[in-house]
This record gives C-alpha cells, structure tokens and sequence, in this order.
C-alpha cells in the first residue's frame, strides 16, 4: 500500500507541474520564481561567492592534431577540480567550446579518463572542450551516494544533493575557459552523461551562458521513476531536494529556447522509456511557447546504459548545428587513447583540499541565535514556523481526508488496566496507520491523553504494555505506530523508500510527522473523546517530531522524549530543516507548554531553556527517571 501512496503522489507532482502555464507571457512572469526554486533545491540560492579560481595548467602534451592541457582549479577555497583541455593543434581565432560532465567512471586519474575520446573528437573538429572529473570520482575523490549507500539522511535535513557542487564546479569551469583567448563566449554548449548528463540539465537552466545543451542518458520524470522503482538505481546526484514539488520538464522549461536535445537508451534501467518520453513532451510545450519547437529534440537508441556511439554521434551532430551552423554526417574516424596516467593533473593531493567532506560545507546550515525579549522570540517563532511549512512540510497534504476510522476490541490481560482495542485509521488518501487504543473505565468526563508514538526499533514483542501501566487507568492512551516503522523491508529497500520520498518533496520522518498530527484528529474527532490535555511521547527521533507536532498543533499540551538527538544531524530527517533551525530551537517553539525529557537532555539543548525563561517557564522544562513520572507532573 504504501508504495501505491508514493506512485500516486509521484503522479501528482509531475502531472501538477507547469500544468498552471496559460502561454508565453504567464510562463514569462512565472519563469523567474521557477528558477529560484530550482538552484534552492541544488543547494545554489543563494549562489556562492565567486572566489579567484587559482587556476593552473600542470602539464601539457600534443598529439597529430590535437593538444591537451592538464589544469586544476578551485571552484571555491579547497574545491579542487581537475580536467583535461583538449584543443586543436591549429587555433584560428576563437573558438566554439564545450564543457563535458563525467559519468559515473571510477578511477584514480579521475572519471575523465573514460570520457577522453569526446575530448579528441571535439578538439579535432575545431572545438576547445574541457572535460571536468566529478566530485565522486576525481583525482580527489568525494562522496556522492550519501544517501543511497551510506546512510547520510542528514543530507536531506542539510537539503543537499550533490548535484550542487557538480553544477557550481561546472559553473565555475566556464568561468575559467572565458579568460582563455581560444574560446568564443557566444559559442558554448554543455553535454554529459549519466550522472554527467544530469548536470548537463541542471547546469543548462543555473546558466544562460550555455547556449545549446545534449544530455545523455540521463533523462528522468518523478512519475516513472518512483512507478517503475528507478530510485534504486540512480545516485543522489540525479535529483535535487524537491522542496518545491518540481519535475524535470521544469528544469528543461529553464532551458528554453537555447538548443536542447535528450539522447536516451531504451534498455537503461536508470532511466526508463516512459519516463524521458514524458518530459520530452511536456518540455516541448514550453519551447512551442516561444516558437522554438525545432530546437528541442528526443532520440533513443536500442540500447543499454552506455557511452556508445550512436549517442556519441547525436550529440556531436547537435553540436555541430548550432555551434557551427554544420550540418556534415558524424565520423568518429579513428581514435587512439592515453593511458590513464597519462592525463592525470595533480602529483599530490593539495593539504588544503574539502572535496570529500564539501558536504558539511556547500550549504550554509542555520547559526541558533539569542534572543532578548519575548517579543521579538515570538516574531522568529512566527517567521520560523511559516518557513517550515514553505521549505520544509509543503508536501504536507492541502486537505484532511476522513479518518475511516477501524477498531476491533481485545480482552487480553491488558484490558484488567482500561478497555483496550485495536485501531486503524487513515491519515492521507492511501495510507493507513495502526495502533492501540486504551481508554480508562471510570466515570469522569474527560482525561488526559497520551500518544505514545513507535519506531521501528520500538516494535519488537507484539505484548510491550510494561511502560504503560502506570498510565492506563487515568489516561486515554493511543500507541501508534506511524507508516513505515512496521514494513516487512530490510535496510536496503527502507533506504530506497527513503531517497524515494525526498523525490516526492517529503521524508519518511515528515510522512510520519503528519501521522501523529492526524492521530491527535483521530481521539479527538474520529472517538470523540474529551480530553483535557495531550502529550506526545517518543523515544529517540520521535521524540524530535513531538517537538515539531506541538509547534504545527496548539493542543498538543506536552512533550515526553527519552534519549533525544542534540541535533538534526543525528536525525530526525526532514527536508532543508538545517537551512532553518535545528533541534534546539525547535524544542523552544514548545514554549510554553511543558517538555518533560526522561533521560538527561543533552547540552545544546541549554539554548531551548533560554527561550522559556523569556516565557518565566523555565520551569516547564523537566526530567524524570520514566513515563508515568513524567506524567505526574502537573501541567501549567
């Protein structure tokens, strides 16, 4: 089921997007907030500085027609990026250029390596083209698949994809050819492959200054990749943190009307079919916009996810239209490689350097800050909390769907405490969620509440009442277990749902955020239950999300965690919430209702009582050795 919900919600996003353009001067107005959205979600808004690039040609070699300059430079302080040159032997005048991405080529001398013979070609045929190693695998190599290997969910908190630094090393790579002599600056193009041709996409919409753009194999739609589980096979620099629900179509509508050509494999598992079919399509409605229908074009190939010729020969072809105004067939003719040492650039790895860890550094995370009086707390709590529902929850659903509530009575042991049922009851169209509901027997009019949310690892015994019992017969008691804590899948596919939901604009955390808002609807509205209070306990990271349910539901009265993350950077993930703030100040958007944490709270956490001593609540913040404890504190 809950993979039906995420292909639905994929549907939604990429038959939602540009679907609101009513023609050219509508796109036209719409056009620069699309931009905007689109360099946020690479980690680009704002652009960082341009700092000198401290370029240097290490070395340098000629062949029959062809010569080829080894450079480095540095796309921000310690960026390093290492490339190859490659330029004809004979220069007249300048010269039409091509910045060529890398693909997924590993490699100590750098992806470059296995991309050389674009570089001879080009250069053979009168073209500057300098081919650009990846942050991944560079002469000094980087991280990218932080997410889809290596458990980094702290990249989505961060909103960081390594796309980003791709694009601003391509960026930057321009900015280096344009104090070259050779090179034409009304006469650029930028193409790649794979993850390469990814960056060829997002690189063509960050700068106009790349008139004509051909990615290769690397063409994608949320809707297909999410029904089809492409996710899976694709790195994290494929996509941006889709914050702002966007699809591709949006990125090639930034493109156009500059010169753009999608070059697929029909047998490449990464990027299906129906999927670069459909935004070749809704692209192409943009371009016929401007009267420019015949400079977007789509070409397949039977044929797997390769660098092969006939791909070669479509991209090239491109190139030589509309850099060139040449129209002669392509002629790979013959070509004979370096080896790969041959092109390396660096004799050392500079001490400098921050390429592998350029993660913790590319997007500037939010400083927490003092704050001296109440009145101007309540300003950024106010400011805070309408930035969150913009950046970080807007694929929170628009509308509460009925909660179909379901409840099956149990007369095990436990209902000796309260009565006791099974429930289900649904938080949004296709997803359903469990729990147990205890209600005390006796005869007043209204109790206390208590949510009890689960994770994963909470879920071990299906009898697990013993932190309850203390609480049963004077609270309503709901334990929930929120969508994926209880899915039958192993780390692997948990991960792969995980980098699916962040290309849907959520996380698994936010989903499950919105459960435990709907489970307050669902005592209150869906039994009909009067409750004169409401706390949220979890352990861990949920305990985190109660932090952020209290903010976005005033009655939600108090917070219970135990053992709580100090930071977002151990979770809970949500998407671009270090931009914002963090965990700290997230607990002081509680204030100033109660936090009662059953565990000493961490340090950081010194900051959120800063903010209830604004309130004179400093009080409110309270530890105690278990549950019912907790619960025994009286509320203010």
């Amino acid at each position: 089921m809950f993979q039906e919900y995420l292909i639905r919600r994929a549907r939604e996003v990429t038959r939602n997007n540009l679907a609101g353009v009513k023609g050219l001067e509508d796109w036209k107005n719409k056009r620069p907030e699309v931009r905007r959205q689109v360099l946020y979600m690479l980690g680009l808004d704002p652009m960082p500085k341009k700092t000198p690039l401290a370029a240097r040609i290490t070395g340098q070699f000629e062949r029959d027609t062809y010569r080829v300059e080894k450079i480095e430079f540095q796309s921000m302080p310690g960026l390093y990026v290492t490339g190859n040159l490659y330029l004809p032997k004979k220069i007249e005048g300048r010269m039409p250029t091509v910045v060529y991405l890398c693909g997924h080529s590993p490699g100590p001398f750098g992806a470059k390596v296995d991309y050389q013979h674009h570089g001879i070609w080009l250069a053979r045929h009168g073209y500057a083209a300098f081919l650009i190693d990846t942050v991944e695998f560079g002469e000094i190599p980087g991280i990218h698949h932080g997410t889809h290997d290596l458990g980094m969910w702290y990249w989505q908190s961060l909103g960081y994809t390594p796309a980003g630094p791709e694009v601003w090393n391509a960026i930057r790579a321009l900015d280096y050819l344009l104090t070259r002599p050779e090179v034409d600056a009304k006469r650029v193009a930028v193409t790649g492959i794979s993850g390469g041709g990814a960056i060829t996409w997002f690189t063509a919409a960050a700068d106009e200054r790349f008139q004509v753009a051909a990615p290769v194999c690397s063409t994608w739609s949320v809707e297909h990749h999410v029904k089809l589980d492409a996710v899976q096979e694709n790195c994290d620099c494929i996509y941006f943190m889709n914050t702002f629900l966007r699809d591709l179509p949006a990125v090639g509508a930034l493109i156009a009307p500059r010169p753009l050509k999608m070059i697929s494999a029909i047998r490449d598992p990464s990027f299906p079919a129906a999927g670069y079919h459909d935004v070749y399509k809704r692209t192409r409605a943009i371009y016929e916009l401007y009267g420019a229908a015949h400079k977007v074009e789509e070409y397949d190939h039977d044929a797997p996810h390769a660098d092969l010729l006939p791909f070669r020969k479509q991209a090239d072809e491109w190139l030589n239209h509309w850099l060139k105004n040449d129209l002669t067939p392509f002629d790979e003719g013959d070509i004979k490689r370096e080896e790969p040492a041959a092109l390396k650039v660096l004799d050392h790895q500079p001490p400098d350097a921050v390429n592998e860890g350029i993660y913790k550094t590319f997007i500037g995370h939010h400083q927490l800050q003092s704050w001296k009086t109440l009145a101007v707390w309540e300003k950024r709590r106010t400011a805070l909390i309408s930035a969150m529902r913009d950046q970080v929850f807007r694929a929170f659903p628009g509308v509460k769907v009925p909660l179909e509530t379901w409840k099956k009575s149990d007369g095990g042991w436990v209902s000796r405490y309260a009565s006791h049922s099974y429930v289900e009851f649904t938080t949004e169209e296709g997803v359903r969620v469990s729990g147990e509901l205890f209600i005390p027997r006796g005869a007043r009019s209204s109790y206390p509440a208590l949510i009890y949310v689960k994770r994963a690892e909470d879920i071990i015994y299906p009898v697990d009442y013993d932190v309850l019992l203390s609480a049963l017969e004077n609270h309503v008691v709901l334990q929930l277990h929120p969508r994926a804590v209880d899915y039958p899948v192993d780390n692997y596919k948990m991960s792969n749902l995980r980098m699916t939901a962040a290309v849907i604009g959520a996380t698994i955390e936010s989903m499950q955020l919105w459960d435990i808002l709907r489970s307050v609807d669902y005592l209150i509205d869906g039994e009909k239950l009067k409750l004169s209070s409401i706390s949220i306990y979890g352990r861990g990271y949920m305990g985190a999300l109660g932090f952020y349910a209290a903010a976005l539901d005033a009655r939600i009265t108090r917070v219970i965690l135990d053992d709580p993350p100090s930071s977002h950077w151990q979770g809970p993930a949500l998407l671009n919430i270090l931009k914002l703030t963090d965990l700290p100040e997230a607990a002081a958007l509680v204030a100033p209702r109660q936090i009662v944490s059953l565990s000493a709270l961490p340090e950081p956490y010194k900051y959120t009582s800063s903010i209830f001593a604004l309130y004179g609540k400093q009080g409110q913040i309270a530890e105690r050795r278990a549950l019912g404890e907790a619960l025994r504190i009286p509320e203010q």
